[in-house]
């Protein structure tokens, strides 16, 4: 600890990142070589590879993935941060699916309603990172939200800041799943939080839940059966029939198995980050509107948003599947 001159402890560190307006805070430390929790969780991860469960998102197998000092060489401590995003709105269900200008509506996953959140935790990641640097000699980091090879669930329950459910988010117990994640990586060895334990019990809701019984076990998802993963990243021109006849209205991402989830039924909070509110178009869109969405349109739309991961023939196709809509003639080609 003497090499890093003025070194801030840890209850600086966790000051300072509330006071940027993070929910919840943790630290873990990063031993010299893996240990058993670690090991373990390495282990889980290269099975569901072997398995295949990651579809075709290849970053996932990122060999950095399975080692955190190959990230930042160095690495002593993860601070482990979560921004609640909860906002008390709710999606259209049953027969309030359809708008009172009679247009079909589709239902977009909460992560995505208000602004994009790797630009509101980058900020304060960046921030925070920053304020670390500056405040002792030689100290160095390194700030991920959900953008680098980092177990950021794994880590994040080891910094005490909730456990990994059995749909493989991580739930808190102030705010439950509703969370967004990130991560400074550290050379300042620090006291680490006490790893979260487990609260799911017997509880089997969100597997009874899927449609498409993508939680094949507790923990485990398997993306190919995943409806957020065939709405937001499968790039395919057509969605699988199994998938298309079971998105229940979802074109971006999916809620269902957190809708369900006891802790969020009973512990979410509206957040107190603005940005996070719904912007309009975003609340119970028109499915129609956007099974015919042409480049100039969503380029307009999902400015500063995460939505626009989803490129306009994938929203075209995704609406259609939903909504069951005839495709009409677009002004432009896919992107």
């Amino acid at each position: 600890m003497s090499q890093f001159a003025n070194a801030p402890n840890r209850g600086q560190i966790l000051e300072q990142a509330f006071d940027l307006g993070f929910h919840r805070v943790g630290i873990a430390a990063v031993p010299a070589e893996a240990d058993e929790g670690e090991t373990e969780a390495v282990h889980h991860l290269q099975t569901w590879l072997n398995q295949g469960y990651q579809a075709d998102m290849d970053w996932m197998a990122n060999p950095k993935r399975q080692d955190i000092r190959q990230v930042l060489p160095g690495v002593r401590s993860v601070i482990a941060v979560a921004l609640n995003y909860y906002t008390d709105h709710q999606p259209s269900e049953g027969e309030d699916a359809e708008g009172e200008d009679g247009e079909d509506r589709v239902k977009i996953s909460r992560y995505a309603w208000g602004r994009d959140y790797h630009r509101v935790l980058h900020r304060k990641l960046k921030q925070l990172s920053r304020w670390l640097e500056s405040s002792g000699e030689g100290i160095r980091a390194k700030y991920y939200a959900d953008t680098g090879p980092v177990q950021d669930k794994v880590w994040a329950e080891r910094a005490g800041l909730g456990w990994i459910a059995k749909n493989g988010n991580l739930i808190t117990r102030d705010y439950g799943s509703w969370v967004f994640l990130g991560e400074v990586l550290t050379t300042l060895p620090l006291e680490s939080d006490r790893p979260h334990t487990d609260h799911c019990g017997t509880c089997t809701r969100c597997l009874d839940a899927c449609p498409t019984e993508a939680i094949v076990r507790p923990t485990v998802v398997d993306a190919n059966r995943c409806l957020a993963y065939h709405t937001i990243e499968n790039r395919r021109d057509r969605l699988p029939d199994d998938i298309a006849n079971n998105l229940n209205g979802w074109v971006a991402g999916c809620d269902i198995c957190q809708e369900v989830c006891p802790w969020n039924q009973r512990f979410a909070k509206t957040t107190d980050v603005a940005e996070f509110e719904p912007y309009p178009q975003n609340l119970n869109p028109s499915g129609s509107e956007l099974a015919n969405l042409s480049e100039e349109d969503w380029d307009q739309r999902f400015r500063a948003s995460a939505l626009r991961r989803i490129k306009p023939a994938m929203w075209r196709r995704n609406s259609q599947a939903a909504n069951k809509t005839e495709k009409t003639p677009s002004k432009t080609d896919e992107v």
